[in-house]
């Protein structure tokens, strides 16, 4: 059954987690940390829906699959950044919006991702309360998060291992399941978030589609795909016969 004050709640639940978030950054003079947080944003918001531990057989599952998604992802993300610098995204903003940033990161960077955290997990939302027998549609869903986890940490790993070695230096990663797709982590969310859309159909929450359309979009025009690749090119030549011969987002044979 859903209970309409538990995600009225949750937006100044997180909130808070991202204040805390835009604390730690101040003296650091880098705003990486939202990075770490966002996937724990939604482990924060399933179990504001569900309580703990969940009461139905649906929660119990979706605590699960979004409990080991949002941590692996978490600290993938704190390992790699840690040592390095602030990313190329954020230095861009940072510098768009001089003087003052430092203060204005607070709602430009950490409450915007809040706000999108909390509308992209209505299909947590819609889904964690419903009592009804898991069906066709929840299997599908945890298949689909199968593969879409299988994508997002197989391709970091071989990513990760890949730039470990020297030899690899100025080289373009086009092994594993980066010869299928320029972008195996972000079709991995993708697939990910489609499939708990599949387990909030199964419980009935149909209207919360906007959640993984909007991830959808991120991942494929705005913050994903789109961004990455904006300068990539001028920045690295090797990559235009990359993205000559292999998939930009899903999966697919290279093109010889």
């Amino acid at each position: 059954m859903l209970q309409p004050f538990s995600y009225v709640m949750a937006l100044p639940v997180l909130f808070v987690l991202a204040f805390v978030g835009w604390c730690i950054s101040l003296p650091r003079r880098n705003v990486d940390v939202v990075d770490t947080l966002w996937s724990l944003m939604f482990l924060l918001a399933v179990v504001l829906y569900a309580g703990f531990p969940p009461e139905t057989v649906r929660g119990r599952l979706l605590f699960v699959l979004v409990a080991v998604w949002a941590i692996r992802l978490s600290v993938y993300i704190t390992a790699r950044n840690w040592g390095h610098g602030e990313d190329r995204r954020y230095q861009a903003i940072r510098a768009r919006n001089q003087p003052g940033f430092e203060f204005s990161s607070l709602y430009r960077v950490f409450l915007f991702q809040a706000v999108l955290a909390w509308i992209i997990s209505l299909p947590l939302y819609g889904a964690v309360g419903s009592d009804t027998p898991l069906g066709v549609l929840d299997y599908l869903g945890i298949a689909l998060w199968l593969i879409g986890f299988v994508f997002e940490a197989g391709g970091d790993w071989q990513l990760a291992r890949f730039k470990r070695d020297p030899a690899n230096a100025g080289k373009v990663m086009d092994r594993g399941f980066w010869r299928y797709t320029r972008h195996p982590n972000y079709f991995g969310d993708f697939a990910i978030w489609w499939g708990f859309y599949l387990i909030a159909l199964s419980a009935g929450a149909w209207w919360s589609i906007v959640g993984p359309l909007i991830m959808s979009g991120l991942l494929l025009r705005v913050s994903g795909v789109a961004l990455l690749e904006k300068d990539i090119g001028q920045r690295r030549p090797a990559y235009a016969e990359y993205i000559r011969r292999t998939n930009a987002f899903f999966p697919g044979p290279p093109r010889d």
